[in-house]
């Protein structure tokens, strides 16, 4: 089954750079000046949104086989979706951890998307946002999605400054994703596979090549009120 760890914890445990040897990191990279720091960017039609998530191939394959979420799927559990491809390669390892071997590309309304937003919290504290960090307790204890942004991830697994997006999804909002927002459901570990073999052959802009199209997805402004941090006057942290 997918990790269900909150995706902040052991973030930096995700799939090593499949270029470097010796286990050492490259330095971060560089965010094309024309991307903002908080962004939601996905593959997306006029009325879907596509996300991302892994599992293990005992789920995965029915899941993706059937189109559909199978009953033993955990719908009272917390599920993590991320619209970016390469930040659930970053997570999964590129399908080679165990329990996430099966990746899935699920196409989901955009409708349920923005009412997941609309019903979330952010899952850190802002102190310009929430005033009291017992307030902000009280806004997650009560939200069935919440939001976290991370480091945007490179074909190499390096952080970028700009951020990603990732939905967490419980109780009623991980019911109505499995049962109500779920369009479509396709298994993409051979594209995962594929791309991974050529970064690891040293062809990062080659792999990149064979990923979805991600663009920016124009949230409407009240969808994301309350979960944009604050800017920072220099670089670190959300």
């Amino acid at each position: 089954m997918e990790s269900y760890e909150r995706p902040g914890h052991g973030a930096g445990r995700g799939v090593q750079d499949a270029g470097v040897q010796g286990g050492e990191f490259p330095p971060p990279a560089a965010s094309p000046p024309e991307i903002p720091r908080h962004q939601v960017r996905a593959l997306h039609t006029a009325d879907t949104l596509t996300v991302y998530q892994a599992y293990r191939p005992s789920l995965g394959l029915p899941a993706a086989r059937d189109g559909r979420f199978p009953p033993e799927w955990g719908r009272e559990r917390m599920t993590w979706i991320k619209p970016s491809f390469l930040w659930m390669m970053y997570r999964c390892g590129w399908g080679t951890k165990e329990g996430q071997e099966t990746v899935l590309a699920v196409e989901i309304t955009r409708a349920g998307f923005l009412w997941a937003l609309r019903h979330a919290a952010l899952s850190h504290y802002e102190a310009a946002t929430h005033g009291s960090r017992e307030a902000w307790r009280r806004a997650l204890r009560g939200a069935p999605a919440r939001v976290q942004w991370d480091p945007e991830r490179d074909p190499r697994g390096r952080a970028l400054a700009h951020r990603s997006l990732q939905l967490g999804l419980s109780g009623e909002a991980s019911r109505r994703y499995a049962d109500e927002w779920t369009v479509g459901i396709r298994d993409v570990t051979p594209l995962a596979r594929e791309a991974h073999a050529r970064v690891r052959e040293g062809r990062p802009e080659a792999a990149r090549a064979l990923l979805p199209v991600e663009r920016p997805y124009e949230v409407p402004a009240d969808a994301l009120a309350g979960l944009l941090p604050a800017p920072r006057a220099t670089g670190g942290g959300a």
